[in-house]
């Protein structure tokens, strides 16, 4: 049977995609017709942990007709969710593929200001949620109005319910954060140096930080994310890098997102750590394929995941 998780996203968005031939200033640029998909750290991880064949709670807030949009998305795709609302509209982002450089142009905008008591709300949704959740993902920035100590009151409540906190974050949040302790913490390379406060020049420094930020309590586990290298996972007295699977590149958005998806519902099915790491690769990896903010596909993480196990 597998455990219950929440996902938590302060800052979500409604992501609009569209494509176009060539971008070119200084003129009407006429795009295809848009796509909308429910956006932000957690509410990707609960989006790609669905088609996973799992499932999750996201909470997130909503405001104005963003929000509303945004729900509906939610329930489209039957993720369970908590939407706290709130007075400010839920931002839109947007990317625009450009299909002669077969790139992509992302436009990110600040997401509303949350009140003291729209903020307060979520630790109390967290606080009494039933059934108590095994994990709880906690991702992405924080917009304007919450405290920068907001996902180390986080910590302090999954200590409190007994529940594994997982942290995708970055900057002075993750900081604060690891003050507390998280189960698991899954910086890339640049934001392990900010984390410790020095520039990482090689494979042994990498490793040596990891575990020492380990060793004083921060995370009793981490997820290096590589990039392309893939990912390395840290313990307190194990290290081991995990290879990315060469796959055809369509779109990177949402591939780290997704990498905590694998790595959170396989942990929740009972899988040890390691192999759940290698089917979080597998899940970062099978989104690459995707077009524009789709998400990995369980026949195609599942078939990675194959691949990585007979390597």
């Amino acid at each position: 049977m597998t455990q219950e998780i929440v996902t938590i996203t302060l800052n979500p968005s409604l992501d609009q995609f569209s494509s176009i031939g060539q971008v070119t200033p200084n003129i009407k640029l006429r795009c295809s017709t848009p796509t909308y998909q429910a956006g932000g750290g957690g509410i990707n991880v609960s989006r790609a942990i669905r088609r996973l064949g799992g499932s999750s709670k996201a909470v997130f807030p909503c405001g104005g007709s963003n929000g509303q949009i945004l729900k509906s998305i939610m329930e489209e795709k039957s993720i369970d969710h908590i939407g706290i609302s709130i007075q400010g509209t839920t931002r839109e982002n947007i990317t625009i593929f450009e299909d002669n450089a077969q790139q992509a142009f992302r436009f990110v905008f600040p997401g509303p200001e949350m009140k003291k008591a729209e903020w307060e709300a979520f630790l109390e949704v967290l606080s009494g949620v039933s059934p108590t959740p095994a994990y709880i993902v906690a991702s992405g920035s924080l917009p304007s109005g919450v405290p920068e100590d907001f996902y180390q009151q986080i910590a302090e409540i999954a200590h409190e319910i007994d529940s594994r906190l997982i942290i995708d974050t970055s900057g002075k949040p993750l900081e604060l954060a690891v003050n507390e302790g998280a189960f698991l913490i899954k910086p890339n390379l640049r934001e392990l140096g900010e984390l410790a406060g020095v520039e990482i020049k090689n494979e042994e420094q990498e490793i040596e930080v990891a575990q020492s930020l380990i060793r004083s309590g921060g995370a009793e586990v981490m997820v290096v994310s590589l990039g392309a290298g893939g990912a390395l996972l840290v313990t307190k007295d194990d290290v081991e890098q995990f290879r990315s699977p060469t796959v055809p590149i369509r779109s990177k958005l949402g591939a780290g997102d997704s990498m905590v998806a694998g790595i959170v519902l396989s942990l929740a099915k009972g899988w040890d750590l390691r192999q759940a790491v290698m089917y979080g690769n597998a899940a970062g990896a099978a989104t690459v394929m995707t077009d524009g903010t789709q998400l990995c596909t369980k026949e195609d993480t599942d078939q990675l995941f194959n691949v990585l196990k007979s390597d």
